[in-house]
């Protein structure tokens, strides 16, 4: 991935809405999905997965779509308002277009349950990404989820810390800081 590098650590959904910052759109093309998922990779085996596969143009509109989606819910879901009931529906289809199946397994000492998808990458993609979207929307927590305060970024976040005001202390926090320090030396 070439350009900035996405925020990540979030909770899937908003890393997801977040590859579309306020300067551009992280997921341009195929590479720019696969970057992303790898990046995702550590915290979620099925990032990994995913990004092995072929992923085509189809691949990268499905994840856009459902990245659209969750952007236009949660903005509505996070400010305790009625998230557009087109939204909830097109996530709810994204999720049943590749349902999930536990499938049953023995590893020598124990029944194993692991969660596999079935239908075309792109809709197990969209599903694996639209359930993450309805995990965030279905939680309390959504009430939580901020923009970030530096007046040129959208980037969205559920702070740690109530105090949390940036989207990265090292990023837009640092930025604000240091306008602000050239603001008070230059006024004198």
């Amino acid at each position: 991935m070439s350009g900035p590098v996405p925020l990540t650590g979030e909770p899937l959904a908003l890393d997801l809405v977040n590859t579309h910052p306020s300067a551009g759109d992280l997921l341009t093309g195929p590479d720019g999905l696969r970057a992303w998922l790898l990046l995702q990779a550590d915290r979620f085996p099925e990032a990994r997965e995913f990004a092995a596969a072929e992923l085509t143009d189809a691949v990268l509109e499905a994840a856009r779509d459902v990245r659209a989606h969750t952007a236009r819910a949660l903005d509505r879901a996070r400010h305790g308002e009625r998230p557009p009931s087109g939204a909830l529906d097109a996530l709810t289809r994204a999720q049943g277009a590749a349902p999930a199946v536990r499938e049953l397994g023995w590893n020598g000492t124990a029944v194993t349950a692991t969660r596999r998808r079935t239908g075309p990458i792109a809709a197990q993609l969209a599903a694996w990404l639209a359930e993450a979207a309805a995990d965030l929307l279905a939680d309390p927590a959504v009430a939580a989820v901020r923009q970030c305060e530096a007046e040129d970024c959208v980037l969205l976040f559920l702070p740690a810390h109530p105090r949390r005001r940036w989207c990265s202390a090292a990023r837009c926090g640092n930025r604000v800081r240091v306008a602000r320090h050239y603001q008070r030396h230059r006024a004198t």
